[in-house]
């Protein structure tokens, strides 16, 4: 089976990390040649992270790139898509695709049709509001990282759904343990554009901080301006940065607004705690509702008291930290681990191919 895969990003990307490039060493132990070609490269990301604004010279460039692939779609068995052809374009390269037989799989782990549909320009909601609609429609099979996502693609009449969860390779997060009598350390890992979400826990924070006894290690935050009264440590993101959390965290928080778009996010951040070994405190927002087992492997919080009782409890209690840490990398093992959703992922996209 042959398969081109159309990535947003490179490996940068952590959306086109995740859902795609971490599997292709097991699609090609299983006799699947993949051909990848993303959209945007590296550079792109590192910009986003940066604030810059790519050049139009660049996105056009891209773009070339992308029909260029486009038309040479009929020679695989099977084209493997990472939310849309084209961003901010209308789905005619899905329609043609579909109209001329071959077959594509579409993968979201968020809610990108919000980029559309709740834009702030009208005419952008105008004549894009229905995009990811007609996306999924055509498709012969749309893959989402959640309920919010699959009942979306449902509704816009997909003719087949699949779920598949946000995951990594547990082989690489072997829980280790920190040393002893070494500070609580409450823990985060994401980027400069989901770093603002720290804000709503921000008291919290700064109350275990000024008890004493607890520091904050943020991975790959950049500057954040709404913690700057806070002592912290900032540390750059890395691959082998995020397997290593293991012996530096006691605790992994994903704290999270109430919006659409986060209602859309696949949980990558938890999943990476549990898999580390580590308790989780969230907030019950969309797939974290499913993750967390409250008091189980962590605690679902939304209020500041919620938030800051949680964090005090498993300060106070490491023991019981220990054992909601177990208790997650349990349950990731049997639901979030690659080596279980690399078996279903090869099914699904031997079932969408064309004989």
């Amino acid at each position: 089976m042959r398969i081109l895969i159309l990535t947003r990003y490179e490996r940068l990307g952590s959306s086109s990390r995740v859902r795609f490039y971490q599997y292709i060493p097991y699609l090609a132990s299983n006799n699947v040649e993949v051909t990848v070609a993303p959209l945007l490269g590296d550079d792109y990301v590192r910009g986003l992270y940066e604030g810059r604004r790519p050049s139009l010279f660049s996105i056009l460039a891209a773009y070339a790139r992308r029909i260029r692939w486009m038309m040479k779609s009929s020679s695989f068995d099977l084209i493997w898509l990472e939310k849309e052809l084209l961003p901010f374009a209308p789905a005619w390269g899905e329609m043609i695709l579909e109209k001329m037989g071959i077959p594509y799989v579409v993968d979201y782990d968020d809610a990108v049709f919000h980029r559309y549909d709740l834009h702030r320009n009208r005419w952008i909601r105008f004549l894009l509001g229905k995009k990811i609609k007609r996306v999924m429609q055509y498709a012969a099979l749309v893959v989402v990282g959640n309920d919010y996502l699959k009942d979306h693609a449902i509704r816009s009449g997909a003719k087949r759904v699949a779920y598949l969860p946000s995951v990594v390779d547990g082989a690489r997060y072997l829980p280790t343990g920190k040393p002893a009598h070494s500070p609580f350390i409450i823990g985060w890992i994401g980027s400069p554009v989901t770093a603002p979400f720290l804000d709503a826990i921000r008291p919290s924070l700064e109350t275990l901080v000024h008890q004493g006894g607890a520091e904050i290690i943020l991975v790959g935050s950049g500057g954040i301006d709404s913690l700057a009264q806070i002592p912290k440590t900032n540390l750059p993101w890395s691959e082998e940065m995020e397997t290593s959390i293991s012996g530096k965290f006691d605790v992994g928080i994903m704290p999270l607004p109430d919006g659409p778009f986060e209602k859309g996010k696949c949980g990558y951040k938890l999943i990476q705690y549990m898999a580390a070994g580590l308790p989780v405190v969230a907030s019950a927002v969309g797939i974290n509702r499913r993750i967390v087992d409250h008091g189980v492997n962590g605690f679902l919080a939304d209020s500041e008291s919620e938030w800051t009782h949680a964090l005090e409890f498993l300060r106070d209690n490491p023991e019981a930290g220990r054992q909601m840490g177990s208790a997650g990398r349990i349950k990731f093992e049997s639901e979030f681990d690659l080596k279980v959703t690399a078996p279903q992922l090869l099914a699904l996209l031997k079932q969408a191919a064309r004989p």
